[in-house]
């Protein structure tokens, strides 16, 4: 088991004065095994393994795992060993396989001094095998007892903060096609990977983010929405010059100023996720300032782009005529590998899911609009919940809900978030609002994944039934669970490292959204009004949230309202040629 980091070691006397320290940027530690079945940590370097470090009497903290840091306390031995810029899920692995592996040791015999003498003093080592169904017996049997014993034990395995708001779940298998983006995200290529909706692509970038080293890894998105659901920034807030429109050289100024030119000379791995929101105007122009504040002339200044979005769903938000990314000179010039992911997840019903993929590119046979006018007459009110309604325009969704909200009857429940924070941040990259009301009767939607075995899942729908005696809402939802919904709490990191949180509890009112709030989301019953349908897209964005035909009620679909922008489709034809002669090719170096 070994692990790419960055590494420092300390070793002190009893009163805790540092004697000596080693200290690497480029680290590889690795767990190994002796002949006596001793564990070992050996810390290798450009000039192979330095040092090797028995794991014995040892406490580890990873308070900071979901940062890619932790520290290893080898209490005999008074060594402290730090390890940071390590890939979250690789680093959550290693400390799992420690815990096991050192775990399981504990009831092995002991060998006595004696024997180690009289031993052949070979001091050869190997590296320790992956955990196997053996490993995790030893570590059962050793814990059973008390409860007290078992929590020891799940503290000890999971780091909660690690599992409620960056780590994958590992068990969670990625496709074929998945995989290649993975194995491709290790080369040396700037990649881009796209997908209809439902596609899994938000679920890989997450996966994706959690292999790289988070130090020099600058995890962005479009929109604060897009950003929140990945753990990242959004674009505008990692460049360091606003909405970008300034001129080049006032923003090439903006961006040199130390704490905005720290990020970006720092920044080796760039994301951005929802690409197809990104003006081209603006992506030229990060890719001017990247070049001149690293003082580099490759592509965005040497800096491996990893680029995620479906340029068929919404377009970029700008007055006046935009253009797609695809149509810079930069786009060419950063000589994408690209990738089009075709599984659906996000849908169970397959009708559907071809009617989508047809929807997708502004094709309407009759039998689809059939089909898709018959939705008009779907029953979705249930137990008190309404569909919620999707519309084109911000406006209008939040015209309804407040028209709603204020029609109840009633107390109002007003909540206020805890913020950490500046409030400005805060609302671009959480879910939730800094502050909103509450009546019984209201629709709701759930904000973050409570319980996803019982159905309480981020874009979860249900009603406000009562308050308990601290003012918490009761809430019905759709899957017919009623539940008390407590604060939670959402931790956001800025460009400068920094750590900041907002806790509130993770509703919203869910009446009506806008079709552009909506995207990402999966929503139990979806209303929908296409008449004033303005963007290519938008339509299919709206279609797309619903999980199946029976949770989807349209109300006056016309097909003049779906269609596609000529330029996407073209160049979506291109990019299917790309990617088919990119596998015949890799085929053919195979078979040489």
């Amino acid at each position: 088991m070994a692990l790419q980091c960055s590494c420092s070691v300390e070793w002190s006397n009893a009163q805790g004065v540092v004697l000596r320290r080693f200290k690497s940027l480029t680290t590889k530690l690795v767990l190994t095994r002796n002949d006596f079945r001793d564990i070992f940590i050996d810390v290798s370097a450009d000039k192979g393994v330095v040092h090797r470090l028995a794991l014995k009497d040892i406490a580890v903290h990873k308070r900071f795992a979901s940062d890619g840091k932790a520290t290893i306390h080898f209490k005999t031995d008074k060594v402290m060993m730090m390890i940071s810029n390590a890939p979250v899920s690789q680093l959550a692995e290693f400390l799992k396989t420690l815990f096991v592996k050192v775990t399981g040791r504990k009831d092995s015999p002991q060998v006595k001094i004696r024997d180690r003498l009289l031993a052949v003093k070979s001091g050869s080592t190997e590296e320790i095998s992956p955990i196997n169904v053996k490993d995790i017996g030893r570590v059962d049997v050793k814990l059973e007892g008390p409860s007290m014993k078992k929590k020891k034990l799940n503290d000890e395995l999971i780091n909660q903060s690690v599992k409620k708001s960056y780590l994958v779940n590992l068990k969670d298998k990625l496709t074929d096609e998945q995989r290649e983006v993975v194995e491709a995200v290790n080369t040396n290529n700037n990649i881009f990977f796209t997908g209809s909706a439902g596609t899994g692509k938000s679920f890989l970038l997450r996966y994706i983010v959690n292999t790289l080293p988070p130090d020099v890894t600058m995890v962005t998105a479009s929109t604060g929405a897009s950003a929140c659901l990945i753990g990242g920034v959004t674009l505008h807030s990692f460049a360091g010059i606003g909405i970008g429109e300034c001129t080049i050289e006032r923003g090439i100024e903006m961006a040199s100023k130390s704490s905005a030119a720290q990020v970006w000379r720092k920044c080796k791995i760039l994301i951005i996720d929802e690409i197809s929101m990104v003006d081209g105007e603006y992506f030229e122009k990060l890719d001017k300032i990247a070049k001149a504040v690293r003082k580099r002339d490759e592509p965005f200044g040497g800096i491996k782009l990893v680029l995620c979005g479906d340029f068929l769903q919404l377009p970029p938000v700008k007055q006046g005529k935009s253009r797609f990314c695809f149509q810079t000179k930069t786009w060419a010039e950063c000589r994408f590998r690209c990738f089009n992911l075709k599984f659906v997840h996000r849908q169970s019903d397959n009708e559907f899911v071809k009617m989508l993929n047809k929807l997708r590119l502004g094709n309407i046979d009759p039998d689809t609009a059939i089909k898709l006018k018959a939705t008009s007459s779907n029953l979705l009110e249930q137990n008190g919940i309404v569909p919620t309604r999707l519309c084109c325009r911000t406006a209008d969704a939040q015209m309804i809900n407040q028209k709603k909200i204020f029609d109840l009857p009633g107390k109002v429940f007003k909540f206020e978030a805890f913020d950490s924070g500046p409030t400005k941040t805060l609302d671009d990259h959480t879910p939730v609002a800094k502050s909103f009301v509450l009546k019984s009767g209201a629709q709701v939607m759930l904000l973050k994944n409570i319980s996803v075995s019982s159905g309480l899942v981020n874009g979860a729908r249900g009603v406000v039934k009562d308050f308990d005696k601290n003012g918490s809402p009761c809430v019905q939802f759709k899957c017919g669970n009623t539940v008390t919904i407590k604060p939670e709490k959402w931790i956001v990191k800025t460009p400068t490292g920094q750590f900041i949180s907002r806790q509130q509890v993770p509703l919203k009112l869910a009446w009506a959204f806008s079709i552009h709030k909506s995207q990402g989301l999966t929503l139990d019953c979806v209303e929908i009004s296409l008449g004033r349908v303005f963007e290519a897209g938008q339509a299919y964005v709206a279609l797309s949230r619903a999980k199946s035909l029976s949770s989807l009620r349209i109300l006056d679909f016309d097909k003049k309202h779906v269609w596609a922008n000529p330029d996407v489709i073209a160049f979506y034809n291109k990019l299917d040629r790309i990617v088919e002669s990119d596998k015949m090719y890799i085929l053919g170096k195979k078979n040489i």
